[in-house]
């Protein structure tokens, strides 16, 4: 396996600190990442509403 890029483990690393919902896919192409995504999810408490109470 190639040796791997400290900016692309570092990139990788900071990504994971800063993410509390989600998910990180890391694609590898020729034994080398090419491609890094973050998808984030925001998470909301559900308050209903008094006035919608029939």
């Amino acid at each position: 396996m190639a040796k791997i890029d400290e900016l692309k483990i570092s990139h990788i690393l900071e990504v994971l600190k800063d993410l509390e919902y989600g998910s990180v896919v890391i694609t590898v192409h020729d034994e080398e990442i090419t491609q890094i995504d973050t998808t984030e999810k925001k998470r909301f408490s559900l308050t209903k509403s008094q006035s919608r109470k029939k």
